[in-house]
């Protein structure tokens, strides 16, 4: 804050107490001022920016209403959660999100005690709550516990195994359901409005709890009240599942009518129980382009905050278009093949493949568990399922790779985006752990191309291979190796030497191949493509030993159990006692910045991987020269 008197209410709001300060007349003007900030400071920075602008009286209300931090807001994923931010106290650093030593674009408990609840990945907010609920009754605390979820999130089987948990157990919690695509009613208006606040209000709810004791003991009247409940709701709201499932349902509502979200959230903090909040919001509200376009603006790089024109990117070839390309191609030959999405159709690349194949394109929504499983059926019945999938979130299904696919050895080709460093989505988004969690199945066949060019024809190998079969590659582009259209089935197992030296073998592993062989040229070392993580090229491997002083895998993975540590194994297996230098991401989660930035902080850009096998030549191999 500066010295000079504040020229709006923004000015003035530093935290939740000053807010609560506000005369509730001044929030709607206190939303715009939010919405314009975060307009302004999105389009220098780009980020996440039209869930945000839909969450911007929510997020006003509920700070208002509840005591935070003590009550405790618990966002799904952190897309919608940038006005959180501005109003916890850090609009001062908004324009730092997502760059390097900035702020994250997600929920991270170290960055402030309003985030409550660490988020990256979609689905957890209900299941996070519900333990925070269950903290405050042993503790016997009247902490308020509110789950904020997206429609999309809500189709995870996480949120709804949490739903039913919480009903069950009859917590005390409110989950929000923030619909900002009308995906389950189209119900909203004034008439909603004004029936959720009477549905939520003192002398509904006592009336109602009241009839259900009354009546108890009256059978036939007790259905009689309930069929005209049902029956008075049912012409005005959805149907009737969040309260099958244990929750008071209230809405829905429209969720930019601050008035009527204040009052309805006062309602429901002073009942009990499992409460279910149903608010439409409209995506990219209060700036014309991310209304127009809410999935462009979802995340946005910088753009013009006048018209909206975003910054033109990189023309470089990115890998999902390669990926994209491949499939439509790989679709004109074979019937057969399916295309899976688990709801990342633009960012994996498949926009394409569903236009042109919609019969054979499946986005089965925030359901990656699901997506694996639906493969796997799928290549029982004799479909060839590729499963588009970013890194990070392949975690989520593993389980059902391992059972459903692995275990069953089925024809499941998975095209894995995202793998390696991903910039500025940071730690919960860094796909830092694939090889390792995937190199321990057993008959997985694992690639890494090391450009666009050998990227398109590993598909088709994956895609050939009669089992379960990966391909990894990083987001953005390679090094801009022009494909052909011809596609040419890989040897399986089988490196290549790209550069012959002498003393020092690099053995490098998928995208790291450019800089490493920048590094070989410099030091006349060997350079090997390894291109297979599994099965790894043994002989190759081992002629590398028997002919070098030291080798040195590089890879754009955690280091530990990764394809590094497969090559020691190989090593080890024939009493192989050469110098091994591995290295590839640290033993830590990865924080955000530029892609560049954070591979120079790993040590994986050619300075980092010089200075590395510098040191360990002058540690391992300089002695062993001076005593001969």
């Amino acid at each position: 804050m500066s010295s000079q008197e504040p020229t709006s209410i923004l000015d003035t709001i530093d935290s939740p107490p000053d807010l609560r300060k506000l005369k509730q007349g001044q929030l709607p003007d206190l939303a715009k001022e939010i919405r314009a900030y975060l307009i302004e400071t999105v389009s220098a920075t780009g980020g996440h920016l039209a869930p945000g602008l839909g969450t911007v009286e929510l997020t006003v209300a509920l700070h208002y209403v509840f005591n935070t931090p003590d009550d405790r807001l618990v966002w799904d994923i952190g897309h919608q959660a940038y006005p959180h931010k501005i109003i916890t106290g850090r609009k001062g650093r908004l324009h730092t999100i997502r760059q390097r030593n900035g702020l994250s674009g997600f929920l991270r408990r170290v960055e402030s005690e309003y985030d409550v609840f660490g988020a990256g990945h979609s689905s957890t907010s209900i299941s996070a709550a519900l333990g925070m609920a269950v903290a405050s009754k042993l503790e016997q605390s009247n902490r308020q516990v509110v789950a904020i979820i997206g429609d999309g999130g809500l189709t995870a089987g996480q949120a709804m195994e949490a739903l039913n948990n919480a009903g069950d157990m009859d917590s005390d919690i409110l989950v929000i359901l923030n619909d900002n695509e009308m995906s389950i009613s189209k119900n909203v208006g004034a008439l909603s409005n004004y029936l959720a606040r009477i549905l939520s209000g003192r002398t509904y709810t006592t009336v109602r709890e009241g009839s259900k004791t009354v009546l108890g003991t009256l059978p036939p009247m007790q259905a009689l009240a309930r069929r005209w409940e049902e029956h008075m709701k049912g012409m005005v709201m959805p149907s009737t599942l969040f309260e099958e499932l244990g929750f008071y349902y209230i809405g829905p509502i429209n969720g930019h009518d601050i008035p009527t979200l204040v009052s309805t959230l006062r309602n429901l903090k002073a009942m009990k129980g499992p409460r279910f909040l149903h608010v439409v919001t409209q995506k990219g509200r209060g700036f014309e382009p991310a209304e127009g376009n809410p999935s462009v603006f979802h995340g946005v790089g910088p753009f013009d905050p006048t018209t909206g024109k975003i910054e033109q990117k990189s023309t470089a070839r990115a890998y999902s278009n390669v990926f994209g390309d491949w499939l439509c191609d790989m679709a004109q030959q074979d019937e057969k093949l399916i295309g899976i999405t688990p709801a990342m159709r633009e960012g994996s690349g498949l926009v394409r493949f569903s236009q042109e194949y919609p019969e054979r394109y499946f986005d089965v929504g925030i359901a990656e568990q699901h997506a694996m499983t639906f493969a796997a059926g799928a290549a029982c019945d004799g479909l060839k399922p590729v499963v588009a999938i970013y890194s990070t979130f392949l975690q989520r299904a593993y389980d059902q790779l391992i059972h459903d696919v692995s275990v069953q050895g089925l024809d499941v080709t998975l095209a894995i985006d995202r793998a390696g460093i991903v910039g500025a989505d940071g730690p919960t988004h860094q796909g830092a752990y694939d090889l390792t969690f995937l190199r321990c199945l057993p008959d997985m066949v694992i690639m890494a191309p090391a450009n666009e060019a050998e990227c398109r024809n590993m598909l088709y190998t994956a895609y050939q291979h009669p089992g379960p079969a990966a391909v990894r590659y990083p987001r953005g582009g390679g090094p801009g190796t022009v494909e052909s259209q011809e596609m040419t089935d890989l040897p399986i197992g089988q490196a290549q030497l790209v550069r012959s030296g002498r003393r020092v073998a690099i053995l490098a592993f998928g995208a790291v191949v450019t800089a490493s062989l920048q590094v070989a040229e410099t030091l006349d070392a060997t350079l090997v493509s390894m291109r297979f993580v599994k099965p790894l090229d043994r002989e190759m491997i081992l002629r590398m030993a028997t002919s070098h002083d030291m080798l040195v895998t590089v890879e754009e993975n955690n280091v530990l159990g990764g394809a590094g540590s497969g090559v020691a194994e190989v090593l080890n297996s024939e009493d192989c006692t050469i110098a091994v230098v591995n290295l590839g991401l640290p033993d830590e989660h990865i924080e955000q910045g530029t892609p560049d930035e954070v591979l120079a902080a790993c040590g994986l850009d050619f300075d980092g991987i010089r200075q590395s096998i510098d040191n360990a030549i002058a540690r391992r191999l300089a002695p062993i020269l001076e005593s001969a």
